[in-house]
């Protein structure tokens, strides 16, 4: 939904539901999707956030009658689409995911001809006046990148998708931008490193000229047309996980011109001091298909872990060593201040909308809280469409006024 005034379009992830391949997608929409919207939005038009898996996109791509009943389904319940989530290419639901999540990575031609299926297909389904957004991965996670030839493999492969979406523009009048998703292990996972990557591989001159010369732009259109159609998605949950600063953060994106094409709103699970009691509890949250990059600060001191059950062993060796504080990349409720003994950080995402109530950041938000089916039974209230619906009451209350003071 628009939220007016410059605030841009609001809406939750479908990651949360099932939807590896477009069969299980296409019920998912069909089943949820009106049921959110009269709740929240009855009387406007509701924006919607998909997940397109690679599956899904070979279908779309190649059969013009699922495009046309998925357009029919969004005219007929007066929604829209105008973001995707091709971040997982493959299962994402069910079996175990971890790592596997980022794979394939940038540096393969499955990974670019995904995105371009992507591209293409949001050009035809989403409406006029909408520039939709593809959200992707973080470009490879980090134990694999084995050098500067890696890096330089898909930096140009991210480039040929950005020439991609000019061509697209150029031939339908529609503009798709990509944006790449920061997050824990992965290449880019600081703002600091996303900053660097933009401004010594994309901006920086070499990079410039390998798009004029990829989509046969002049060298003084190219630089524009990166900022047309690449940016970043900053999920305020990946980068609270870091104990970064999140105001700060998003200053030095827009200070280095990076455009946020999404604004992710998603909380993480934070315990402000881990004791020895709370482990057990904790352990509750380590059986799960997901990573749960878990990041623990003592003394000032940081140590990052690839999983939360990581984190806990360590601590557990030396209880003694400090103070600890520990965050982890678990999607909580955002509307949630409080998850049973532990705290979220849903402060985070109240400092980044208090930054975009001011001076919008972005043109799309979207909370993923995609983590329903994983979350502890005795944490859970009411259905899916009750969680989803509260989330976006909260978001949407936060930014208009009625859910402050």
């Amino acid at each position: 939904m628009d939220l007016g005034n410059g605030l841009g379009h609001l809406s939750y992830s479908t990651l949360v539901h099932a939807g590896d391949t477009w069969e299980d997608m296409r019920a998912s929409l069909e089943t949820y999707l009106p049921q959110v919207k009269a709740r929240v939005a009855p009387d406007q038009p509701f924006g919607v956030s998909l997940r397109i898996s690679a599956s899904s996109a070979a279908t779309l791509t190649e059969s013009s009658d699922e495009r046309a009943r998925l357009t029919g389904f969004l005219t007929e319940h007066d929604m829209y689409v105008y973001t995707v989530n091709a971040f997982p290419y493959g299962p994402f639901k069910g079996d175990r995911v971890m790592e596997r999540v980022y794979e394939p990575d940038w540096t393969t031609e499955e990974r670019v001809t995904y995105t371009n299926q992507v591209a293409d297909i949001l050009a035809e389904i989403s409406p006029p006046g909408i520039s939709p957004s593809i959200q992707t991965a973080p470009l490879a996670f980090m134990p694999k990148v084995s050098g500067d030839p890696y890096v330089a493999r898909f930096t140009t492969n991210l480039l040929r998708v950005v020439a991609h979406l000019v061509s697209l523009e150029a031939a339908t009048g529609r503009r798709v931008k990509l944006a790449l998703e920061p997050e824990p292990a992965c290449f880019l996972e600081t703002t600091e490193q996303t900053v660097a990557f933009f401004r010594e591989r994309l901006h920086a001159p070499a990079g410039v000229a390998e798009l004029a010369s990829l989509c046969g732009a002049p060298l003084s259109e190219a630089e524009g047309l990166m900022r047309r159609h690449l940016g970043v998605v900053f999920d305020i949950g990946h980068q609270s996980v870091g104990f970064e600063d999140i105001p700060h953060s998003l200053r030095l994106l827009t200070d280095a011109g990076i455009p946020i094409f999404k604004l992710q709103e998603a909380a993480a699970l934070w315990v402000p001091e881990l004791t020895a009691d709370l482990v057990p509890q904790l352990r509750v949250f380590t059986d799960t298909i997901y990573l749960s990059q878990t990041t623990l600060r003592r003394d000032g001191a940081v140590t990052k872990f690839l999983n939360l059950g990581e984190a806990l062993d360590a601590f557990q060796q030396e209880p003694g060593a400090g103070v600890a504080e520990m965050r982890t990349h678990f999607h909580v409720p955002v509307f949630l201040e409080e998850l049973g003994p532990f705290r979220t950080t849903r402060f985070a995402v109240q400092q980044a909308l208090a930054v975009h109530r001011a001076t919008p950041l972005s043109d799309h938000l979207e909370i993923e809280t995609y983590t329903w089916d994983v979350l502890p039974e005795h944490l859970k209230t009411g259905d899916i469409t009750d969680y989803v619906t509260r989330e976006l009451e909260f978001v949407r209350d936060e930014l208009t006024g009625s859910g402050r003071g």
